[in-house]
């Protein structure tokens, strides 16, 4: 039998291969189809869990409109920095601008007004407790009596006016004010005015050289020249020794971390200069603040001269791992913001001198002894510490070891030296994750923790095996499903 026609050959050819391309299309199509079903489903599952966990804890467990740290299941006990009373807020992370913070990456991703309300109340809470001197303290009591109450700004406190930066205190209340604030349109009077005094005593406590102190009230601050770190000439183990502190150049647990964020987001909010050219003197301080060799890190806290100071009796004169890793963090931040290169300039010899301190467990000691370089650690006997270089039993309520973070660090520093740095976000979490998060609620809302032994922030006292509610937790869970929501 004769071959068909040439021509008659390829149109069967190319009309098999167009019902073989409208099978694949259609294949495919049906496969997207069942994609995009499965992920509507998963994003109304997703909407669903966040208002019954952010229902449950906005209706079960916030006390005139804050939070705490950790609470029974019954609620009945709380937990922020030690006990806390029924009418006691933490506004110390992750107390109550954590969680309002996660009612707002809610509010943003969903447009529900609930969450803007949830986080309102939140924003009110730490309005009433904001301190005459224009920030805050750890804690907000709501009872005039009670053992916690501080002279607030609205009168009806009493006592102390310190206003206080450690442990991004009144950072992270600033950081949930001016957020509320645009999502009010600058509407709301009270959260308002409460932000602008907040960021005006924020800017006042800056000394001229970039640095904050740990702590400000009323008073003026002092105005000494500036200088570049040194080491102490003097027996810095029993000579120096500052009762007051807190009024000095402060690093200790992250502080310029914390302001350094806060002034971004306020410059991002505001469009006001002033805030970004304070994140700069802040960075210009850092710069300043790196001890010279052999140790180029950064210690917790300065002296007016610029030297390491003892803080607590615990807390000594040292380069300290953890700070170093948080400066490196902050200055990377603000060339972030600024890009100036010479927030850069640090960064290099301070990661090598940090690799060459880490621990035969890969770890940082918090403490490094000045110019030996000798991990430094402390020995309890009652309330008396001595210095060691022995870790062998060491206090259990402070970290004397640090994770090493220079990895990450390092990749961080190579990509804003090349001009990538914010080029990419970090991924949104997939879908296994977000199902295991909602699948992880019980039925009345709540994701439940068991202690297992870690060390908790605020050293709170649970049994091993004990349930609980964590702030931390659920503002994390909330604002993860907030971003699947909204991708």
């Amino acid at each position: 039998m004769p071959d068909k026609d040439p021509a008659v050959r390829l149109r069967s050819s190319l009309g098999a291969m167009s019902i073989t391309a409208l099978l694949i299309t259609s294949t495919c199509a049906m496969g997207l189809a069942q994609d995009s079903a499965d992920e509507q489903r998963l994003r109304n599952e997703t909407v669903l869990a966040m208002k019954r966990a952010a229902g449950y804890y906005r209706e079960q467990v916030a006390v005139h409109g804050g939070y705490v740290y950790f609470y029974s299941l019954d609620l009945q006990q709380r937990w922020g920095e030690g006990l806390a009373s029924k009418d006691q807020i933490w506004v110390q992370p992750p107390g109550t601008p954590t969680v309002g913070m996660g009612f707002l990456a809610a509010f943003e991703a969903t447009g529900d007004d609930y969450y803007l309300q949830a986080a309102t109340a939140a924003a009110e809470a730490l309005v009433y407790g904001q301190m005459r001197s224009g920030g805050w303290t750890n804690c907000i009591d709501f009872n005039p009596r009670g053992d916690r109450v501080a002279l607030y700004r609205n009168g009806r406190g009493r006592g102390r006016n310190t206003s206080s930066l450690d442990d991004g205190q009144t950072a992270s209340a600033i950081r949930l004010l001016i957020r509320a604030d645009r999502a009010h349109q600058f509407k709301h009077r009270r959260i308002h005015t409460a932000a602008e005094v907040a960021l005006a005593a924020l800017l006042n406590a800056q000394y001229p050289n970039g640095a904050f102190p740990q702590v400000w009230d009323d008073d003026k601050m002092p105005d000494p020249p500036a200088r570049s770190a040194s080491y102490p000439e003097y027996n810095w183990r029993s000579e120096g020794r500052i009762k007051n502190y807190w009024d000095m150049y402060t690093l200790n647990d992250n502080v310029p971390g914390y302001v350094a964020e806060t002034l971004i987001d306020a410059h991002a909010i505001y469009r006001d200069d002033r805030y970004l050219d304070a994140a700069r003197r802040l960075g210009d301080f850092l710069i300043s603040a790196q001890m010279p060799d052999p140790q180029p890190g950064w210690a917790q806290q300065y002296n007016y001269e610029m030297k390491p100071i003892w803080a607590r009796k615990f807390e000594p004169p040292a380069v300290s791992g953890d700070e170093s890793q948080e400066a490196v963090q902050t200055l990377l931040t603000i060339h972030a913001a600024t890009g100036d290169d010479k927030y850069l300039a640090p960064i290099p010899s301070a990661l090598a001198y940090l690799r060459r301190s880490l621990l035969t467990d890969g770890r940082l000691a918090r403490y490094y002894e000045l110019k030996t370089n000798i991990p430094l650690y402390m020995a309890r006997k009652g309330k008396v510490y001595r210095l060691t270089y022995d870790d062998d039993e060491l206090p259990t309520h402070y970290g004397w070891k640090t994770d090493s973070r220079l990895d990450e660090l390092s990749a961080l520093f190579n990509a804003a030296r090349s001009g990538k740095q914010g080029s990419s976000t970090k991924p949104a979490a997939d879908r296994a994750a977000i199902r295991r998060i909602i699948g992880q609620l019980d039925q009345q809302g709540r994701w439940v923790s068991t202690y297992g032994g870690e060390r908790l922030v605020g050293q709170a006292k649970l049994k091993i095996g004990a349930e609980y509610l964590s702030s931390e937790l659920f503002s994390r869970n909330l604002t993860k499903l907030a971003g699947h929501v909204s991708k």
